[in-house]
């Protein structure tokens, strides 16, 4: 679609949604997905490698999502004073570099380092998605804004199931698991077989960085419309509300708050499950390695993908809202059977929660969006994205009620509270529509 073709209106939305263009930016989705589940791979490496505590393990996604919190603002005012285009660039470069530090990581050998190569491909992500959720929602009709940030996000799945499969044949070995192995072995011998398993951590990313060159050099030859607010009002402080007017607009916003905080339990949840799943079915079955084991979220990431068709399908016939609200009671049911039952359907209750995920997220975002006036929309946005800090939380949390209670599978109430939560959101949003 020519330039030609394409009219902004005044809130920065077209009449059209360049297919192309749209396309790209969605491919941005799965990018994202893989490093997140790579996380998950790392967290199980990790833990034997160096002989960590749940907690300490959690701490990769504290490094991870506490990158969005830090840089989400600094992003929201990038692409304030520049484009969304010129921030997504800004992001491949950070999650390049992120991705070339594990080479020196691997290296020293310190778990430290490996976390700091994780903390700078978070700084990339969070410019990608402070830019990338809300210019899915604009790059076309506003009615539709919704839908297309679901459908872009439909794409998350795709790259979160390769990232597992990467990390399944990439990171771990066959055999035994490495707790197994390393409980037989000593000094020297032990040294080297923990370096050989890091050195493993790197090939996923080897490839990771040729995709990310391409994207970065699409995205460079590609032109994009600017989607942004049209001047139109006299006052210029009112054109430009300084970051603390805006913050202060968003505190006093009720809706908005509830909506941050059930999108910071939501992700929190999220990243919580798919964390300690793996982990969940090496308790469970001791007979099975990481990289059998692996094979469970490779199925809870297509419980995402199918998940969201069938949410996508039924927005179309009833209120977004509603469908959700379904979705929270339905995922809380099967996190008590996850928690009550010892034995491997507990797994299979895990991953049938994932079905219920997908949708919950760009729904979040889209309804908090919609609930700010345009003015506020860039920094807006980035506090949406800082709610992805309960990703860094409520995992950590999690791990350190397994390690008090001495129970990983117990443990998973700390999920269950979470989208309990989530459910009351979406009722409350679904009163207040009444109300109105």
């Amino acid at each position: 679609m020519s330039d030609k073709e394409l009219i902004q209106y005044p809130d920065g939305s077209l009449n059209k949604t360049p297919i192309f263009q749209f396309i790209l930016l969605s491919i941005l989705f799965p990018l994202w997905g893989a490093a997140a589940s790579l996380n998950d791979i790392l967290i199980t490496q990790f833990k034997s490698v160096f002989s960590l505590s749940d907690f300490a393990s959690a701490l990769v996604q504290s490094a991870f999502y506490g990158g969005y919190f830090i840089i989400a603002i600094p992003a929201s005012l990038v692409i304030k004073n520049t484009t969304y285009k010129f921030a997504i660039l800004t992001g491949l470069s950070f999650y390049i570099i992120g991705c070339v530090l594990f080479f020196p990581a691997s290296r020293m050998a310190t778990y430290t380092m490996f976390l700091v190569a994780i903390f700078a491909i978070a700084i990339g992500l969070s410019f990608l998605e402070t830019a990338s959720n809300t210019y899915s929602s604009m790059i076309g009709p506003q009615k539709y804004a919704t839908l297309r940030l679901n459908i872009s996000q439909t794409f998350y799945p795709i790259g979160a199931a390769l990232g597992i499969i990467l990390g399944k044949y990439l990171v771990f070995q066959k055999g035994e698991s490495l707790y197994s192995q390393i409980a037989d072995m000593s000094g020297e011998q032990l040294r080297l077989f923990k370096m050989e398993n890091l050195h493993h951590t790197l090939q996923p990313y080897m490839y990771l960085i040729v995709i990310l060159v391409i994207v970065a050099i699409l995205f460079l030859v590609t032109r994009y419309p600017k989607c942004k607010v049209e001047k139109v009002l006299h006052d210029k402080h009112q054109l430009h509300p300084g970051t603390a007017e805006t913050l202060r607009y968003l505190i006093n916003n009720r809706r908005f708050c509830k909506g941050i905080i059930a999108q910071f339990l939501y992700v929190g949840m999220q990243v919580t499950v798919w964390s300690f799943t793996l982990r969940l079915a090496l308790n469970i079955d001791n007979t099975i390695n990481e990289r059998s084991a692996a094979n469970f979220m490779i199925y809870s990431f297509a419980a995402v993908f199918i998940g969201k068709f069938i949410a996508n399908f039924l927005m179309t016939k009833f209120a977004p809202i509603k469908v959700l609200l379904t979705y929270s009671v339905i995922g809380s049911l099967l996190l008590i059977y996850v928690i009550m039952v010892p034995n491997i359907t507990a797994i299979y209750a895990a991953i049938a929660v994932s079905v219920l995920f997908g949708s919950c997220c760009p729904t979040i975002y889209a309804e908090n969006i919609a609930e700010i006036d345009n003015k506020y929309r860039e920094i807006g946005g980035a506090v949406v994205v800082m709610s992805i800090v309960g990703g860094a939380v409520i995992p950590a949390v999690h791990g350190l009620v397994s390690d008090t209670i001495h129970s990983m599978q117990h443990a998973f109430i700390v999920p269950l509270l979470c989208f309990i939560y989530v459910g009351y959101y979406f009722f409350s949003e679904i009163k207040n529509a009444k109300e109105h």
